[in-house]
């Protein structure tokens, strides 16, 4: 049996719970004993992830965000997901520099800095039903070799 371990979480689509969700996510990872530069790197990728929610696909209504999070063996994957209005086109919403919201000052760069960030990034989503955002990042990555090498 591999070691896994799971989380959940439902909140309201608020920009205020966007911090609320980067320190659960957090938290929950601290468990495999992450690098701060690993745990600044899944916080941001949840924060341009639970944003993006709350601005495209709620577009500022308030309605609930889900996170999920798994842990399996040294693998962190977290999903955010909604029940907004969804993607027409994945592809080009992934694109650097797109963005539909332009006159809100949105860079069109959440995906980069996802896909910067975690190890993979997938996007799932129906117009009209919502998006999830599936990302993993193994943890612990490299330390292995120091460890070694220091011996």
């Amino acid at each position: 049996m591999r070691n896994t371990n799971e989380m959940e979480i439902r909140f309201d689509g608020k920009s205020a719970n966007e911090g609320f969700a980067r320190v659960a996510v957090a938290s929950f990872m601290t468990q495999l004993n992450p690098t701060v530069e690993e745990v600044a790197d899944v916080k941001t990728a949840v924060s341009e992830a639970v944003t993006n929610a709350i601005i495209h696909g709620y577009e500022n209504e308030v309605h609930k965000v889900s996170i999920r999070c798994r842990i399996e063996e040294n693998v962190f994957t977290v999903e955010v997901s909604d029940k907004g209005k969804g993607i027409e086109d994945i592809e080009e919403a992934m694109r650097p520099m797109y963005t539909t919201k332009p006159e809100q000052d949105r860079s069109g760069m959440g995906f980069a800095f996802m896909e910067a960030f975690m190890d993979s990034v997938e996007v799932e989503s129906e117009p009209g039903k919502g998006t999830k955002v599936r990302m993993k990042k193994t943890i612990g990555k490299g330390r292995e070799i120091w460890t070694t090498q220091s011996l």
